[in-house]
């Protein structure tokens, strides 16, 4: 599946109309980019998804994040996907969230918390692909890792921060299940320099039903 990662609506509203991208992801950044609060922002955002809209809990205690979570449920309903860092504190939220409303874990760097995410009930485990190349490493090896430990288990893997077709693809390669792009790179995926003249050359040696009126 593949999603927009992008709290501005008329990116989502443009997007939406292609037909193959099928929810939204957010996170504090890109709320904090647009200037309608939050909740207007979701709301918004939860109108024009036909699919998953992720929210990113900022609660620092249990206690708030399982506040926070009813609250987001109140303003985007059954389309709210909770996505819970990968702390102490966001698995033990995890636990008593998971059983009522879809969750995602994010920010993992490491198998076992995707081990911890999938007992705890999450939908999804997030990856952090460039982050973690960066910071690790290598980002496929983590999802490869990733997808290992998952087997058996209904966790599926998201893998989020991607900055290139390429890493879109390779992220894939190594066993993502799903994948979140911003606006500017969702264009990028589906066009290839070698597609538009195959294309071209297409059209100029051959021929096809001519257009009508009707």
């Amino acid at each position: 599946m593949i999603y927009l990662d992008s709290a501005i609506a008329s990116e989502a509203i443009e997007v939406m109309a292609w037909g193959w991208v099928k929810g939204i992801t957010t996170n504090p950044t890109l709320l904090a980019k647009v200037t309608n609060p939050p909740e207007e922002t979701l709301k918004a955002l939860a109108a024009i998804t036909p699919g998953e809209l992720y929210y990113q809990l900022v609660s620092e205690d249990c206690d708030g994040m399982i506040r926070e979570a009813h609250r987001a449920r109140e303003i985007i309903g059954d389309k709210l996907v909770l996505k819970i860092p990968a702390t102490f504190t966001g698995f033990q939220a995890l636990s008593k969230l998971a059983p009522e409303i879809a969750c995602s874990v994010t920010a993992i760097y490491h198998p076992s918390q995707a081990v911890i995410a999938a007992e705890g009930g999450a939908k999804y485990a997030i990856a952090y692909v460039n982050r973690a190349t960066r910071l690790l490493g290598d980002g496929y090896a983590l999802v490869k890792e990733m997808k290992t430990v998952l087997q058996g288990s209904e966790t599926t893997i998201l893998a989020a921060s991607l900055k290139s077709s390429d890493e879109v693809a390779g992220a894939i390669a190594a066993g993502a299940d799903h994948i979140t792009v911003p606006f500017a790179m969702l264009k990028t995926l589906t066009s290839h320099p070698l597609s538009e003249e195959t294309k071209v050359e297409f059209n100029r040696l051959g021929c096809g039903l001519p257009e009508t009126d009707s």
